[in-house]
């Protein structure tokens, strides 16, 4: 399985990579990729901090979009980035934002704090997929990462989110 990236997404990975980090697009662009559809974004997750990502790309702007998660905008020909170190999620005591996160040096532990599993899936010359998206979006299943009932607890915004794709991906 191969993801054709732009050109820009390969320079953010390979820049990261030259610099002793992991890194791979995730999320929606990922999902949007395997089913043949153009994604009009392009997130990146890495093990790298926020300043250490900000170091590495100092001869681009930059902004702390949402830094107290660990993510950074990276404009790159005038398109935005979002770049988010690992993470893990804190409580959840508004039912929509984590109150904290704590940083982690792997892929997999960033994977299970997602929502979906169509959603909790990563890629860099290789597909991560350790909660088995591919094959809900082949059977067209919305199914949460662990327990629905925490995931829609921790942000009950995920279940307008479900109805969402439900419609949009049939």
């Amino acid at each position: 399985m191969n993801i054709s990236l732009p050109n820009d997404v390969s320079f953010i990975l390979d820049k990261l990579l030259e610099n002793g980090f992991s890194a791979y697009i995730v999320g929606g662009c990922v999902r949007d990729a395997l089913l043949l559809k153009t994604p009009t974004d392009w997130d990146i997750c890495t093990n790298a901090l926020p300043q250490q990502t900000i170091d590495i790309f100092s001869d681009y702007k930059t902004i702390k979009t949402g830094i107290k998660h660990g993510t950074i905008t990276l404009l790159i020909n005038s398109v935005p980035y979002e770049i988010t170190t690992f993470r893990t999620d804190g409580d959840y005591f508004d039912s929509r934002h984590p109150e904290n996160v704590k940083y982690i040096r792997d892929i997999d532990g960033d994977l299970a704090r997602r929502d979906f599993t169509i959603n909790a899936m990563a890629y860099n010359k290789k597909l991560v997929d350790l909660y088995n998206g591919q094959k809900d979006l082949k059977n067209r299943i919305i199914r949460c990462v662990g327990d629905a009932d925490k995931r829609f607890l921790e942000d009950a915004l995920r279940i307008m989110r479900a109805i969402r794709f439900s419609a949009v991906l049939d």
